[in-house]
């Protein structure tokens, strides 16, 4: 049985293979049909990430990642829709997806009303609306991305998430249009985003999704859907009926702070490092750190391979910050430490020129997650270079230079 999946994955991969290289679309889902008969959404996401693995640039994935569903799509194999509880992480794409699909059509049907005023005006409120797609994408880059990229699942991913900045850069110049009124340019650049939009919704549904589901356990899923209110939903608010029996190990296990990573470093609030990947981190920070306890005594500062702005020695450390600054400044310092132990303060800030550099100055209040104050944490940075920038640089330099 291996056998036959293996070989059939081959033919398929083929199939991929021709169709980059040029062969007819007709042929190539003709041979399709001929050959294989149907295919899982699973196994169209496992050849192209093959595919990739193997050398074929993402980018020429994602160029034809409509062709490959067109010529795929009559044999597809229907991907099963499980009655997911409302509150599971796909239960809330597809609600989101339909109601997305919806605002597409009221937009379109708005759009065919133009150059009347009032459709411009109902224009402006939609496309506010509309814009909360990038709340799915969002979700899908920074939480179910990651956690199918642990299962291997990453070459699709990555193809993905190049359409998404496609559909950003055509929602962001729709916008754009309705903003300018231009009747002809509303029209022009709904068209090729609503397309663009609709088939994304196609591939999540009947690819992505199963895929995900077939992979990912409810711990994972469980993980994902603890994360999701941090960025947010599109036009819906997801129900809360799902709630899976996950031990307590297991849910801790997802979010990468398990028993095995400990051992590797110190467990943070997320993620762990070890003390020389702290130490390192510290010294490439482009700012200079100090940190005061809650007694007013410094216990820790930053050293910089760029340098830093003020001077510190290690006899510092344990000294009491107020005798760290000239007698002139002391009441400014206790100022803000004051505020801060009080509660009635949260940060503070300045800046001045100093031998030529612009140097930024902020104090932070440091508390627990009950509010109980710790210290104040200094960050000086030298923005002179910060200042001066204009435009914008999207490209390397070297880039730039080709």
């Amino acid at each position: 049985m291996d056998d036959i999946q293996a070989e059939r994955k081959e033919m398929i991969k083929q199939l991929i293979t021709d169709l980059h290289r040029g062969a007819d679309v007709e042929d190539i889902q003709a041979r399709f049909l001929a050959l294989v008969g149907d295919v899982s959404a699973v196994e169209i996401a496992q050849i192209e990430q093959q595919l990739i693995s193997e050398g074929l640039p993402a980018e020429e994935v994602q160029a034809m990642c409509d062709v490959h569903v067109a010529v795929f799509e009559k044999g597809l194999q229907t991907p099963e829709h499980p009655e997911l509880t409302p509150g599971h992480p796909v239960h809330t794409f597809r609600y989101e997806n339909f109601a997305l699909a919806e605002m597409l059509l009221l937009i379109e049907e708005t759009v065919q009303q133009l150059p009347f005023a009032r459709a411009i005006a109902a224009l402006r409120s939609y496309v506010e609306q509309m814009m909360q797609f990038d709340r799915i994408y969002l979700r899908k880059e920074n939480l179910l991305f990651p956690f199918l990229e642990k299962k291997g699942v990453s070459g699709p991913t990555a193809v993905m998430w190049g359409i998404h900045d496609q559909i950003r850069q055509q929602a962001q110049a729709f916008q754009a249009a309705v903003q300018s009124g231009d009747s002809d340019a509303i029209a022009a650049t709904f068209a090729p985003m609503a397309e663009n939009m609709r088939s994304m919704i196609y591939k999540e549904e009947n690819i992505l999704y199963p895929t995900a589901l077939k992979v990912l356990s409810d711990a994972e899923w469980l993980a994902i859907r603890d994360q999701s209110d941090e960025i947010g939903y599109c036009l819906v608010r997801p129900g809360d009926q799902w709630q899976p029996d996950v031990p307590e190990s297991e849910r801790v296990a997802t979010t990468g702070t398990t028993a095995s990573t400990y051992a590797e470093g110190i467990p943070l609030e997320v993620g762990t490092l070890t003390l020389k990947q702290l130490d390192r981190l510290f010294r490439h920070l482009p700012v200079d750190l100090t940190f005061v306890d809650e007694t007013d005594s410094v216990r820790f500062y930053s050293e910089s391979i760029l340098g830093r702005v003020f001077t510190r020695t290690p006899s510092v450390i344990g000294r009491k910050v107020q005798n760290c600054h000239p007698p002139a400044s002391v009441h400014v310092v206790n100022a803000i430490l004051e505020g801060f132990r009080a509660g009635t303060r949260d940060s503070a800030e300045f800046w001045l020129t100093l031998g030529g550099q612009f140097v930024h100055i902020r104090y932070f209040a440091v508390r627990d997650a009950d509010g109980t104050y710790m210290g104040a944490l200094e960050m000086v940075q030298d923005v002179t270079g910060i200042r001066a920038l204009e435009g914008q640089k999207r490209l390397l330099d070297e880039e730039n230079a080709s």
